[in-house]
C-alpha cells in the first residue's frame, strides 16, 4: 500500500490547542501512522458520512479518506464526549 498524504482542515488546529500538550503529541503520532494505514484496526467507518474514527485516550480523530488522490484528510480532533457535536 502507497503512502498517503494527511493534510488537515483549519479547524483542526483551533481543537488541538483545547487539549493538552502531552495528549496532542500521542494524537499526532496516531495522525502520522495514518499516512501508512488510513484504515488501521479499530478504526470504524461513520454511518453519516464518508468519514472514519479511531481513538487514541479519550480523544476521538476523525477523518476522510480520498484514494483516488492518496490523502487522508483529518477534520476533527477532540474529547469524546464533544467531538460529534456540530
Amino acid at each position: 500500500m502507497g503512502s498517503y498524504e494527511v493534510r488537515f482542515r483549519t479547524s483542526v488546529r483551533k481543537d488541538l490547542r483545547r487539549i493538552p500538550s502531552a495528549d496532542v503529541a500521542r494524537i499526532m503520532e496516531r495522525i502520522g501512522a495514518l499516512a501508512d494505514d488510513p484504515r488501521p484496526p479499530g478504526a470504524e467507518k461513520l454511518s453519516t458520512r464518508e468519514r472514519y474514527r479511531i481513538r487514541q485516550g479519550d480523544y476521538r480523530i476523525i477523518y476522510e479518506v480520498e484514494d483516488r488522490v492518496v490523502t487522508v484528510w483529518v477534520v476533527k480532533v477532540g474529547h469524546r464526549r464533544d467531538v460529534y457535536r456540530r
